[in-house]
Order: structure tokens, then sequence, then C-alpha cells
């Protein structure tokens, strides 16, 4: 028996006319649903994750209980962090140490709001905080077993996190998948998250703070949710769209999930329902059923009481010191605010990517240390500090002079509430660094000659330092061009394989810049740089000394200065460590001078590759191989 919406029901599932609203209406569903309890935007401005944040904290608590900091994870977010907590105690026979559950389960069985998980760029999550939401993202029940500790609950922590639209490519699918909750959100601009709060619908606010029950599914409510996403839609996908329809029906107060549900949950999460008439259309409407309000959930008397409508068109402006307020910025880079998207809007963008995903996203690299590791690293972000290492200095002081006139002090005052701390990625264990000669190219493609070493790189996760020669749109000829990528995955990878050759030949600032980044990273990572390849593509003939690339100035005839120098630069490998760095030169086989390659290969300590196949008198054909 299929029952009849009310003109309630009617208004929850109206077009949402609003981006922010929108938001507010998925969040709400998240909080009202465990099973929903990982919410995805794309395209998020990284200003805005804070205010979302406190929003969807604010929906779990009702507004009324004080909301403690959410937990913020990235790059440097490490399994002893996450899922135990050691204290230290003090007893009658002495201190003893007592591990507990740690931040990420430490709430299952508490009451109170359930906490928040925010993850400001997905692409940047370590590994650890990869599997972490891999297991608890929509799980109903999380076993945690780690020394000392055995824990066994079902999950009430919500996830919040962002991710670019261009990125998305390189997420694992498993990852993805356990996002029940998506939206694009490119060009938000929401209100304050109190502002926000005080018009939503008084039902939204119960239904965020104490849930909703578990409807039954009306069958063609089912054969929709396949409808709408296709053949092609896995099971998980297709679960998560059927729990967002159950979970909208259920906070507009219906008593089953219908197709139209269905359709809302669609039209919520930016997904294009294929073209259908709408059945609420098709109905034959109530009498007495008013006309539909103005906001998504809202009854006719919240429509009267509602203010005017904000034109969209106009933009809400800063307020004075909104950016020196933010207490945790996001780490990563993201649109500009109001800025389009890359691609059309889609709840599922990974489905058209065209970005390589690194290898076993979700596996740790094997990693060999003989020793302590440094914790510097790139910083990509900062945050309230829990230490007094690694301050950010800047952000510290900035955040001390918002509050200066409100403390009253004669001096500059600074408070342990404003210190803050770097936020680092992750060191590399393994790196690659190619030094690539445009100049001895010619029509030959070195790409089958540097496979192998492109191949380790991918599978290994290492980082890679590409340095540049002879390009012929380098910025100055004279001297040597370089880059540093996360992988090999960089598109700036596969280009500069290609980069037409120039005129000048700097080898030897090429070489000099790659000895000094092998050093830089032997020196900074210390033990925890477990493996290391230089990968030389050259034919030798270096035009241009040293001197001449340093000062930019080229003063009488070059000669044999530039491959002297090359030569000489090289012999700066010899004092590092072998055991862990490999160098390989690759020969192009060109003449005359066919023997600078091995000559600038002995100054290296590097095995000589044949990088262009020879052809070989007794088989009529050769191949690349080891000299």
């Amino acid at each position: 028996m299929t029952t009849e919406p009310t003109s309630h029901d009617r208004a929850s599932d109206a077009r949402p006319d609003d981006l922010a609203r929108r938001l507010a209406h998925a969040l709400v569903c998240s909080a009202a649903e465990p099973a929903l309890n990982g919410v995805l935007l794309f395209d998020l401005d990284p200003r805005l994750m804070e205010s979302v944040a406190r929003l969807f904290a604010g929906l779990l608590a009702g507004g009324t209980e004080a909301v403690g900091a959410p937990l913020m994870l990235g790059s440097d977010s490490r399994d002893e962090d996450l899922w135990t907590r050691s204290r230290l105690l003090r007893e009658a026979d002495g201190i003893t140490f007592r591990t507990e559950p740690g931040p990420l389960i430490e709430g299952d069985r508490r009451s109170g709001p359930p906490p928040v998980v925010v993850v400001p760029d997905l692409t940047r999550l370590s590994v650890a905080g990869m599997r972490a939401a891999v297991q608890l993202l929509g799980a109903d029940v999380a076993v945690v077993e780690r020394t000392g500790l055995r824990s066994v609950a079902r999950p009430r922590t919500r996830w919040l996190a962002s991710c670019r639209t261009e990125d998305v490519g390189r997420l694992s699918p498993h990852l993805l998948d356990r996002f029940a909750v998506r939206l694009p959100a490119a060009g938000l601009v929401p209100p304050r998250p109190e502002s926000l709060m005080d018009e939503l619908p008084p039902a939204w606010r119960t239904a965020a703070r104490e849930g909703v029950p578990a409807l039954p599914v009306a069958d063609d409510a089912l054969t929709r949710v396949r409808d709408l996403l296709g053949p092609e839609a896995s099971a998980r996908r297709e679960l998560a769209l059927a729990r967002l329809a159950r979970t909208i029906a259920a906070v507009g107060g219906a008593h089953r999930a219908e197709a139209w549900h269905a359709d809302a949950a669609a039209r919520l999460i930016g997904l294009a329902p294929p073209d259908a008439p709408d059945e609420r259309e098709s109905e034959p409407r109530p009498a007495d059923a008013s006309p539909s309000p103005t906001h998504p959930g809202a009854t006719p008397s919240d429509a009267v009481r509602r203010p005017a409508t904000v034109d969209r068109s106009r933009k809400r402006p800063p307020m004075p010191g909104e950016a020196l307020l933010e207490t945790e910025p996001a780490e990563g880079l993201g649109p500009a605010l109001g800025a389009a998207p890359a691609v059309p809007a889609t709840p599922y963008p990974e489905d058209e990517a065209e970005a390589l995903r690194d290898f076993a996203p979700l596996r740790s690299p094997w990693q060999r240390r003989a020793g302590t590791v440094s914790p510097r690293g790139v910083v990509v972000g900062t945050r309230r500090a829990r230490d007094l290492r690694d301050l950010a200095l800047v952000r510290t002081v900035r955040e001390a002079a918002v509050h200066q006139k409100a403390r009253r002090t004669e001096q500059f005052t600074v408070l342990p509430v404003d210190l803050h701390s770097h936020i680092r990625a992750g060191t590399p264990e393994r790196i690659l660094v190619l030094v690539l000669d445009h100049t001895c190219r010619d029509d030959w493609d070195w790409q089958d000659a540097l496979t192998p070493f492109l191949r380790w790189a991918y599978t290994e996760r290492a980082a890679a330092q590409v340095v540049e020669i002879g390009g012929a749109h380098a910025a100055d000829e004279l001297r040597a061009e370089g880059f540093t990528a996360r992988s090999v995955l960089d598109p700036r990878v596969m280009a500069a394989l290609y980069r037409p050759a120039g005129r000048a030949t700097p080898l030897a600032h090429g070489i000099d810049q790659a000895v000094q980044t092998l050093r830089r990273a032997f020196r900074q990572h210390g033990a925890g740089l477990a493996e290391a390849w230089l990968v030389v593509v050259t034919d030798g003939r270096g035009n241009v000394p040293l001197r001449t690339s340093r000062t930019g100035r080229l003063d009488g005839e070059v000669g044999g200065a530039g491959v002297e120098d090359a030569l000489e630069a090289a012999a700066g490998v010899g004092a590092m460590d072998r055991t862990r760095l490999h160098v390989a030169v690759i020969d192009p086989a060109k003449e005359p001078y066919g023997d600078l390659p091995f000559a600038l290969a002995d100054a290296l300590g590097a095995s000589v590759i044949a990088g262009r196949a020879t052809p070989d008198p007794a088989a009529g054909e050769g191949s690349a191989g080891e000299r």
C-alpha cells in the first residue's frame, strides 16, 4: 500500500535552491543515521572547512552542549596516535602506564554527541588515516586489537572530508565508496553556522540530535535507486543512496521510503536523475495542502516566519578579521571562493577520472630504518600546538596579535592558546633523481630505457626530483632547471620526458643540482631515507662551464671546460652512502665522443645502460641492456 505524501513530506523534498541548505540537509541526514557517518565534499574552499565542521558538530550536539574541537587528520596521522592513548597513572605501588582507546574510538562507548573527524584534504591523508576510514565508515561493528587494548563497538564517529575533483583519481575506490554522503560544494558561501542552525526546521535539529528510526523501504524505491545509478553501480553505492532516501523520509516524518524519496536523495547529492516525469507532480494534490514553503523541510508556519530570501547574486562580504580567526586551517590548496569546478558537478567524479592512482594506496610501503627518523618534512599547514616542537612562529604571532586589544596588556603577550605548530607532509623513504639531457634525444624515445626506474618509483611511492638540461623553453639556457614531485604520477614528470631540445647543454650545472639534491636528502632525512636512485640520461657533451651557469656570463672560449666541470661535479657522489644510493647512466650511443657517457659513469660510480637499441651483427637486431 502506497502512502500519500503529506504537505510536510512534500516540503522536505522540495528542490533546494541554496547550496548551503543542501549541505545542511546532508549533514542532518549523516548526523541522524549512523550508517551515513561519512560526508565527502568536492571542491570546497579550504577556508570554509572550519565553519562546516562547526555546523556538523553543532547538529550532533543539538546546539545546546559545548562542542569540543574536532579531530584533524592529515599526512602526519599515525596508527599509534589514532587507535590508542597512553595514560600515566599514580597507584599505591608506584607509577604505571595504561593503554586506553584513542581519539577514533574513545567516543564509541560514551554517551553524548558523537565526535567529529575532519580531513581537510583527503588526497593528503596518510595511509594510516585511509585505512582507519575504510575500517570505520559504514561499519556495523569495528574490532580494534592493539597491544594492551581490545575494543569491539559500533563506530559513532562522524567523518567530514574534502577533496578536489581533479585529484579524486589518485584515491583508492575502496576509500571513496565508504563515504555514503557526497556533495559538490564549489561556490559554497554559507552563512555563519549559528544563523544557519537557527533557520533549520525544529524537526531537522531533533533528528540530528536524537537520530531517526529505520523505516521500511518500498520496492519501487529500490527500483528507482537502481535506475538512478545505472546498471554499472556498485552494491555499496546503491546501498548508500537507499539509506539516504530512507533517512530523508524519516527526517520528514514519513512512515515509509517511497520512490520520490530516492529522487530527493539524488537531487540532494547533486546526482542528475534520468529524464522522467516527476511522480510527485503527477499525483493528485490534497485540497487542503498548502503551497510548498521556500526551503526544504519547512512547514507553512515556518515559511511565514522565515525572513526574506537573500539574493544569491550578491556575495557576502568578508567580515573584518575573518581570515585571522581561523583556528584550524586546511592543509591543501583548493579553488578560490566561488570558483567553478574543473568538471561538471557530480557526486561520483572518480568514474571519469583520468589521473593514475598510487600503487596499493591502502598499504604502507616496506620500511627499512637503521636509526631515528627526522620529523621534518614539507610544511602543508598549521594547527594548535601540542608541545613546543616545530612551532609556526608567524602563525603564532598573528594569532596573538588578534587578541592583544582584548587582553589589555602593556606589552605584546603570547599565551599558550596562541601557539601553533607546523603540519608537515610525511618524509619520503625513497627518492628518484632524474637528470634529463634534452639535447641528446633527437628522434630517440628514451621512455623505454627509463621505464624500469619509473616503475620502481611508482610501486615504492618514491618522491621524484627532475633536473632538465638543454630544454628549448628554459628560462635561462645556460642553467639547468628542476622541480620536485610527490611521485612520478605528477603530470610534470611525463611532460618533462618530451620537452623539445634547445641549443646549450649545461651538463655540469645539472649534475651539480642532482648531487646537491641527494646530499640534502641524506642530511635532512638521515636514516629515514632507505633507498635512492640517480639516473642520468646524457651523451656527456656539456658545452657550458659551471661558472658560466652560476654567474650567467660567458667569458671567452669554452673548449672542454663544460665536460671537465661535469666530471668534477660528479665526483661528489662518491662521498655518499652507496649502500642506499644507486646510480645509472643511460647512454644514447651517439657519435662522435661516444666514450663521454662512460667517463661520466666512472666519475659517478655508476653502471652504464644502453638506451638506444644497437644492431647485433649476429641477430640482426639489438636491445637495450647494461654495458
